[in-house]
């Protein structure tokens, strides 16, 4: 049977904003589970780091940027990389994935973005799309990034391209949440439309709060299960097939209406890892928690 709601995720690893959303998107699978059929769509900022670099854009001061991110919870590293990099590649190296092995695209996503956003590697590079994907569990990133040149990989990124610039009078557009940056009024990452499987359609585009994410199904469905906060740390990393950073965890242990705790989840995270329930792996600024 098919899931109640799809949901259609505009967005891009090379974005700050989309990977600082990534509790976000924690808390909906945590609350909704398998009754949201999640659907990935590349955007393709950028083809050539060039277009950064005429902006004025400089690894400093990309990485300068990237500690004001950090209030909103995920890990960002302080070294800066040895020059910027485009995204588009790193796109394509995810439309591969989606091919190959479209279990792994979620985790394929997270691993290029802390390779983005906690490392030195440079995701516009074969080694260094290699290097990421080399984290997820059970992908083959040799077969990924053989599969780069594929005509039909390209294809389906451009595929997504297109798709994603199709935000000219969207309620998108109307928050001012949509970007043109080449040519076609576009979704930002990351863009989340919500379709309910009676055709009716809700968007909350660009960065939102999650209660934003939350209110537009419960518009849509409010029939659906929605579950209650973790209990612990252990609970709430047994219900995802990747590691968890802090940030993530606290916002599947806070209550209704409460703010994420990052204190109060490292505390029961340390515990847990005492306990040797789970292991610990820094990241960054803060940390990434394995189940044992």
């Amino acid at each position: 049977m098919s899931a109640p709601i799809a949901v259609t995720h505009y967005t891009d690893p090379g974005c700050p904003w989309a990977y600082s959303a990534s509790p976000h998107l924690a808390v909906l699978r945590w609350r909704y589970g398998d009754q949201l059929d999640w659907t990935t769509v590349m955007i393709g900022l950028a083809e050539d780091p060039q277009r950064y670099v005429d902006r004025g854009y400089t690894p400093a001061a990309m990485t300068q940027g990237y500690r004001r991110f950090r209030r909103l919870g995920m890990p960002f590293a302080t070294q800066p990389k040895e020059r910027v990099s485009a995204t588009g590649r790193a796109c394509r190296a995810l439309v591969a994935v989606r091919r190959l092995d479209p279990a792994r695209e979620d985790a394929a996503l997270r691993a290029l973005q802390f390779a983005q956003f906690t490392s030195t590697l440079l995701f516009d590079t074969d080694d260094g799309i290699r290097a990421a994907l080399a984290r997820v569990e059970g992908l083959d990133a040799d077969a990924v990034v053989a599969a780069l040149g594929d005509p039909q990989v390209e294809a389906d990124y451009q595929a997504d391209r297109a798709r994603t610039r199709t935000a000219e009078g969207s309620p998108t557009e109307f928050q001012g949440k949509a970007a043109n940056s080449d040519g076609a009024v576009r979704f930002t990452a990351p863009s989340l439309q919500f379709t309910h499987a009676d055709g009716r359609m809700l968007e909350a585009g660009g960065f939102q709060p999650v209660e934003a994410y939350d209110v537009c199904i419960a518009n849509l469905d409010p029939t659906l299960e929605r579950r209650p906060p973790a209990g612990d740390p252990v609970e709430a990393l047994e219900a995802f097939p990747y590691a968890l950073t802090t940030r993530e965890v606290a916002g599947l242990l806070a209550k209704h209406l409460t703010d994420a705790d990052d204190d109060a989840a490292e505390e029961a995270l340390i515990a847990a890892a005492g306990e040797g329930r789970i292991v610990r792996e820094g990241l960054g600024n803060s940390a990434l928690w394995h189940r044992v």
